[in-house]
């Protein structure tokens, strides 16, 4: 999988406009001269490549915070600060389909 990688010169050859927008995003959020420090920002990073499921962020980016300083104790909390984040977003959207069947369907009463 991370020999995908490889094809990374033909995504932004094909669309350099988007890519150079993406990258330039990238380097604003990973940038070393804002106030939350490197390890801090990698370790959000790893939070959300986690709630996103995105393999190559989980690798960059453990590897950047591990760079970093962060510990393995840091990286093991973020993984259920992310995991419980993650269910409590089903929880919420639960809410919202609460709602929607409370609301019930043209012509027919909901039944609570």
């Amino acid at each position: 999988m991370m020999d995908d990688l490889k094809y990374s010169k033909d995504l932004i050859q094909f669309a350099p406009q988007e890519a150079k927008a993406f990258l330039g995003l990238k380097a604003a959020a990973e940038r070393e001269d804002g106030a939350i420090p490197a390890k801090y920002r990698e370790l959000v990073s790893i939070g959300v490549a986690l709630t996103t499921q995105c393999t190559y962020c989980i690798d960059v980016h453990t590897k950047n915070a591990v760079a970093a300083g962060a510990t393995r104790q840091e990286i093991a909390e973020v993984v259920f600060i992310a995991a419980a984040l993650r269910a409590g977003a089903a929880v919420g959207h639960g809410l919202l389909a609460m709602k929607k069947a409370s609301e019930g369907w043209p012509g027919e009463e909901y039944q609570r």
